[in-house]
């Protein structure tokens, strides 16, 4: 989401447990810690923070991984490996990798393949990744065959406060908006949508307007096509029942949009990673 893209550390560190949890979920690949907490004390004595730490197991052994995040704007020097190899050892980790945005030097390189630690880059897609990228990655193809007579509230006006209301053309325009709770959770606005028409009694009167209000303090709604977010604390439905045969062929091309690209620098395997978390592998 465009709020999302104004990276910091702590997002970037969230988002690399997502990826490696995402991609190693089918091979049994688990998160045993992230963050602040996430702390391992070595054979020395010392307590060793480490930014996400994976397990998986064979059956018989239980292996880790140490990924260290560095979100610089300076490629990553051989001194961050030398300190991610010592925890290792020190910890009796299994393996390790160091997540970049900008980049390794060549002396981090060399060591790092000497201390057989793998070494990522995961940023921002840039144009010139475009030539061998996808801008767009191709989720499917949906063709819906729809034969139905229904009686529900038809949304008349969507208010999100201080004179501002949400325009549509068609129903399917509503799944471009996303709501962001204050909490950071987020929902398709067609969730709220949804719930209004459960909560409006089918029995009122077909004539009558119906109006209900849903508080969602220090929120936003973010539009997907048109990029544009907005503050809100709430937002407002109007509707009136109607009861109408809704029959209708529809076809849908369904992609999403390319926002990270991840590149591992020794076996050369490069992934992107999408605004709503889709992760796909780019074959050569």
């Amino acid at each position: 989401m465009s709020q999302e893209k104004n990276l910091d550390w702590k997002t970037y560190e969230s988002i690399t447990k997502y990826i490696y949890e995402t991609l190693g979920k089918e091979f049994g690949v688990k998160i045993k810690g992230h963050g602040s907490t996430c702390i391992e004390t070595g054979k020395s004595g010392v307590k060793h923070q480490i930014d996400v730490l994976t397990s998986h197991s064979d059956g018989i052994h239980t292996y880790l991984t140490a990924i260290e995040c560095k979100y610089w704007k300076e490629k990553v020097n051989k001194d961050i490996v030398i300190k991610l190899a010592e925890i290792i050892q020190d910890c009796g980790i299994n393996k390790g990798i160091i997540v970049c945005k900008n980049g390794f030097t060549q002396d981090g390189i060399d060591y790092a393949k000497h201390k057989n630690i793998e070494l990522v880059e995961l940023r921002e897609i840039e144009e010139n990744d475009l030539k061998e990228n996808p801008k767009e990655i191709h989720i499917g193809d949906l063709e819906l065959h729809i034969k139905t007579s229904i009686k529900r509230a038809e949304i008349l006006n969507i208010d999100i406060g201080d004179n501002r209301n949400i325009d549509v053309k068609s129903e399917f325009d509503y799944f471009n908006f996303i709501v962001v709770q204050e909490d950071e959770s987020q929902k398709p606005l067609f969730n709220y949508i949804t719930k209004f028409r459960k909560d409006v009694n089918p029995q009122n009167e077909k004539t009558e307007k119906l109006t209900k209000h849903y508080k969602i303090p220090n929120g936003v709604i973010y539009n997907r096509e048109t990029k544009e977010t907005l503050k809100i604390n709430g937002i407002t439905f109007t509707g009136q029942l109607r009861e109408t045969d809704d029959n209708k062929n529809l076809k849908f091309t369904l992609v999403d949009e390319v926002w990270l690209i991840m590149k591992s620098i020794f076996n050369e395997r490069t992934f992107t990673f999408t605004e709503s978390g889709m992760i796909k592998e780019n074959k050569k």
